[in-house]
């Protein structure tokens, strides 16, 4: 009896050792140090800055859709041109070319590239850690690191981004519109304070 006593009471000071050894997070300050690292991050509808004015051949060109659904969208007008094209052992054939270009309403969302003129994107909104959904400390009894999962929104986009032409053509602002989640890494500085440990935008 006495045995199990002590092996009772073994057993009952580890599991309080190790209960002892997690300390509560402060989710405010992980929020804090998120939206500082990942704060002026936008969302761009292209990968890369595109020239504008654009010439587009509606019958080959993959980019046709998204141009058409900025059109619709009021951000870019759409003038169209027919030209001549050589058909290997045919005669020259006539065929459309759209050119797409700015509007007033396009401009004020336009964000040039400094150094490429005429080369830019549309770029919108801006990125918000809304919550902490799961952290994982390094070493519970020292935790100086942690990886955290949270769940962020991208606030501020605007309404051509939200018709459906232009979620249909560009999948990302579809996703911009809900609730997403990202993992990043958090490091406890000399200060107290927290950091995302090489901030790359969220996934």
């Amino acid at each position: 009896m006495r045995e199990r006593i002590a092996l009772a009471l073994a057993v009952g000071a580890l599991f309080a050792g190790a209960t002892g050894c997690r300390q509560p997070i402060d989710q405010a300050a992980f929020l804090s140090a998120i939206n500082n690292s990942f704060g002026h991050r936008h969302d761009c509808i292209w990968p890369q800055p595109t020239k504008l004015p654009a010439e587009v051949d509606p019958s080959k060109d993959d980019r046709i859709r998204g141009f058409e659904a900025l059109n619709d969208a009021g951000i870019l007008s759409r003038a169209t041109d027919e030209r001549k094209h050589l058909l290997t052992g045919q005669v020259n054939t006539m065929h459309p070319v759209n050119t797409y270009d700015l509007t007033d309403k396009g401009h004020s969302s336009w964000t040039p590239e400094q150094g490429r003129p005429g080369y830019g994107n549309f770029c919108f909104g801006h990125f918000n850690a809304t919550a902490i959904v799961k952290a994982t400390p390094n070493d519970r009894s020292n935790p100086t690191q942690y990886s955290v999962t949270y769940r962020y929104e991208v606030e501020g986009i605007p309404g051509w981004a939200r018709t459906p032409e232009s979620m249909r053509a560009f999948p990302a602002i579809a996703a911009d519109t809900s609730i997403q989640e990202a993992t990043a890494t958090l490091v406890k500085g000399a200060d107290g304070g927290w950091t995302v440990a090489s901030p790359q935008p969220a996934q």
